[in-house]
């Protein structure tokens, strides 16, 4: 099972992004596939083919009206069920044994 971060947004648009990433949220939250928005991107859950085809989805989405598109990837791959994206906190949070701010 993959958890997979990653953010994307079209160079030279000026400060604001946030238009663009509306559009490949829409294509995300389409998608199906467990996620989670954050602040600086947005963490996919499942499996590789499936969290690269969304990302893929979302590249074209934008590629086709900008010429050139920033992308930033992290991946961590580990054997098992899905549910990392929500269990990974919740352990955290166990240890310390309060409720953490998510």
């Amino acid at each position: 099972m993959v958890l997979l971060e990653f953010s994307m947004a079209p160079s030279g648009q000026g400060e604001s992004v946030s238009a663009h990433v509306a559009r490949i949220l829409d294509v995300i939250d389409k998608s199906g596939v467990p996620y989670q928005l954050t602040p600086m991107g947005t963490i996919l859950e499942g499996e590789w083919a499936e969290v690269m085809g969304v990302v893929t989805a979302c590249f074209e989405t934008l590629a086709a009206d900008f010429n050139r598109v920033g992308v930033h990837i992290k991946v961590d791959y580990r054997a098992g069920p899905a549910g990392r994206l929500k269990s990974k906190t919740a352990k955290v949070q166990q240890l310390l044994g309060r409720k953490l701010e998510t």
